[in-house]
């Protein structure tokens, strides 16, 4: 019996400790949407976005980033332009936010805070869930034990507004045992 109600125990203050997780990277959410309406972080998904570049040559680049041994300078271009400078203070100032992956439509890489393993989010939920086929909306996922840092890390996706349209992502990731 006393084995039992320990267990109980635990699967409760577990169930509870996930529920104290997910309303504090809730509250981020706020956080992370004005960081999306930063007017260098829309500028720049629009121009990537005029560019009109084909799923096929966006695959193309993802292949060629992902099989990279050393970032090149293109790849280096997405942590020093106008977005990713705008990006890396926000993150600079928070020290509970880590890796800004902003994207445009299709999900291609504009910026980010430090070099993803691939180009393209496009086929990934974090990019899905928050374009939402171009309505946007808020996406949390669940908190993960980061392999390289040790550290549980949720990512918070959100629309990049223009009027009432989607036209890009941020994904954040929040340090879950940061947040106090």
């Amino acid at each position: 019996m006393k084995k039992a109600m320990l267990s109980a125990t635990i699967l409760a203050s577990t169930l509870l400790a996930g529920t104290a997780f997910a309303k504090d990277v809730k509250d981020i959410v706020p956080e992370v949407v004005q960081a999306a309406a930063n007017p260098a972080v829309v500028q720049a998904v629009k121009e990537q976005n005029a560019k009109g570049l084909t799923l096929a040559k966006i695959q193309e680049t993802d292949k060629a980033w992902s099989s990279a041994t050393e970032p090149d300078a293109f790849m280096k271009s997405f942590t020093t332009n106008a977005a990713a400078k705008a990006l890396a203070s926000t993150e600079k100032s928070k020290p509970y936010l880590i890796e800004f992956i902003l994207t445009d439509n299709q999900g291609a890489n504009v910026a980010v805070t430090a070099l993803t393993s691939d180009y393209w989010q496009g086929d990934e939920p974090k990019f899905t869930n928050a374009f939402a086929d171009g309505t946007g909306k808020p996406y949390i996922a669940r908190p993960q034990k980061d392999k390289s840092s040790g550290e549980v890390i949720s990512q918070v996706s959100v629309p990049v507004m223009a009027g009432d349209k989607a036209i890009g992502t941020l994904t954040v990731g929040v340090r879950v045992e940061k947040l106090k």
